[in-house]
């Protein structure tokens, strides 16, 4: 029997689209928990621009605290988890929330010191990007930070210059690349302790 892990999944700057709850589902098929909350109210963009001025509209740190009150209620050992926008809260909740089992960062990573000290000791971390995307010019030099001080960090680069190429309800979903992101997720999920 796999191991079964309880996965908070945030989403990216165009909302809770269709990909992003089928990305849920092919996590929960193979046996984990997942939640999937809605960080804004129900609305999704069909453009990345669009969704980006929405989430500057409504302010980061809103974005950040409904992260936070998501959490309210969960177990402490949990996988945080977050697509592009939606890796700010995971990020910031791995960091910070006692009891993290892990770390998945699609499309997106930050410097360990935009919300704490440091990434917690015996933290695993996983982040996934496409070489090339514009949208992660800045995340990237991130990303190798990241991984470079952490114990159990993985970096994945994918071929390809898309943003949000795990979603499959999007123009800039690769399937090739999507699938194997989600092998390895699988995999890093299997591993948690």
């Amino acid at each position: 029997m796999n191991h079964v892990a309880e996965v908070l999944l945030f989403h990216h700057a165009q909302g809770l689209t269709p990909g992003c709850l089928a990305f849920a589902d092919e996590l929960r098929a193979a046996g984990h928990i997942v939640h999937v909350p809605d960080l804004y109210d129900g609305k999704t963009f069909a453009d990345l621009d669009q969704g980006v001025r929405y989430a500057k509209e409504v302010g980061f740190s809103t974005i950040g605290e409904r992260g936070r009150l998501a959490a309210d209620g969960l177990s402490n050992e949990l996988v945080y988890a977050g697509f592009s926008l939606g890796a700010m809260p995971a990020q910031e909740l791995a960091q910070t929330r006692p009891g993290c089992k892990g770390a998945l960062l699609f499309s997106a990573a930050f410097p360990a010191s935009e919300f704490s000290a440091s990434w917690p000791p015996g933290v695993p971390l996983q982040i996934h990007m496409m070489e090339d995307d514009p949208w992660g010019a800045e995340d990237l030099p991130a990303a190798r930070d990241l991984v470079a001080t952490i114990e159990r960090g993985e970096l994945f680069l994918y071929p390809g210059n898309r943003h949000l190429f795990a979603d499959s309800s999007l123009p800039d979903y690769d399937e090739h690349a999507a699938e194997l992101l989600i092998e390895r997720v699988l995999k890093f999920l299997d591993r948690v302790d």
